[in-house]
C-alpha cells in the first residue's frame, strides 16, 4: 500500500482541488467521503483511488494511506472522515427511456441530490440537467444522492434538444406549472414520459413549457407550491 505523509505531495494538492469545479470537470474526477458512498462507487467501478488513514474495508488494489493530518486536508466535513475516494466521471447514454427526469436550473445542491436519489427508488431510467443546474459533483449533491447517482445516468445537455428528442421516440412531455395545468388524476400513466421540474424561484422557464405537451399540477390545499425535490418526489411516486 503506497503511503503519504507530507500535506505538500502532489497527490494530495491535486485531491484537495477537486472541491473546485473547474478541476472536476478538468479532470473529470471527484470526491465522495464515508463508507456508505465509496461501497455504492466501488459496485459501478467509479472508484480510482481509496484514501485513508485507518484499516480501510475494502479490498481495493489502489488505496492509499494518510496522516490524519491529511486526511482533514482533503476532506470537506467539519467532523473526522476516515475514508475518501477519487472517482472518475462515467458518462453513459441512455436509450430505450420510459422514465425520465428533466431539471430546469435547479440550484440547490441538496435538492438535485434527493430527486436523484428519489428517481433511482421509483424506477425512473435518466436524469437530465440544464447547464445552468448545479454541479452534480458538488459535494453536498453527491452526499445527498446516498450513492444513487452511480446507479442511473446524469447528463447536462440543453433540455429542448432532449425535449424533441423525446417527442421524436413517442415520449410525452409534461412540464411542472400552476397555470394552465392538469391535475395528475386528469393526465393518466403512459408508456413513455418525461417530467420537467423547474427552478426553485421561477420555475420551469417559459420555453420549455411551451415545448411540453401539456403541464401539470399537484393537487394542494393551503399553500401553491412545493419544494422542487418534495414535488418531484410526489410526481415520480405517482408515474412510478
Amino acid at each position: 500500500m503506497e503511503k503519504i505523509t507530507s500535506l505538500q505531495n502532489a497527490k494530495v494538492k491535486g485531491w484537495t482541488a477537486l472541491h473546485q469545479k473547474k478541476e472536476r470537470d478538468r479532470t473529470g474526477r471527484f470526491l465522495i467521503e464515508g463508507e456508505h458512498l465509496i461501497q455504492e462507487a466501488l459496485k459501478a467501478g467509479a472508484v480510482e483511488t481509496v484514501i485513508t488513514d485507518t484499516v480501510s474495508p475494502f479490498a481495493f488494489d489502489h488505496t492509499v494511506s494518510v496522516t490524519p493530518q491529511i486526511m482533514h486536508k482533503i476532506s470537506a466535513n467539519v467532523s473526522d472522515v476516515h475514508l475518501i475516494a477519487v472517482c472518475v466521471k462515467k458518462e453513459t447514454v441512455p436509450s430505450g427511456l420510459k422514465r425520465t427526469v428533466l431539471l430546469d436550473n435547479v440550484q440547490d445542491p441538496g435538492n438535485l441530490g434527493t430527486i436523484i436519489r428519489t428517481a433511482v427508488s421509483f424506477g425512473f431510467d435518466a436524469v437530465y440537467c440544464s447547464p445552468d443546474t448545479c454541479d452534480l459533483y458538488n459535494e453536498k449533491a453527491v452526499r445527498s444522492t446516498q450513492g444513487a447517482l452511480f446507479h442511473i445516468p446524469v447528463m447536462r445537455a440543453d433540455l429542448a434538444d432532449v425535449c424533441r428528442e423525446l417527442q421524436k421516440e413517442g415520449c410525452r412531455v409534461i412540464a411542472t406549472s400552476l397555470q394552465e395545468s392538469r391535475t395528475m388524476g386528469e393526465i393518466p400513466s403512459e408508456e413513455k414520459m418525461a417530467f420537467i421540474f423547474g427552478n426553485e424561484g421561477q420555475g420551469v422557464r417559459q420555453g420549455l413549457i411551451d415545448q411540453a405537451d401539456t403541464c401539470l399540477r399537484i393537487e394542494m390545499e393551503g399553500f401553491e407550491s412545493l419544494n422542487v425535490a418534495v414535488a418531484a418526489g410526489i410526481v415520480m411516486y405517482h408515474y412510478r
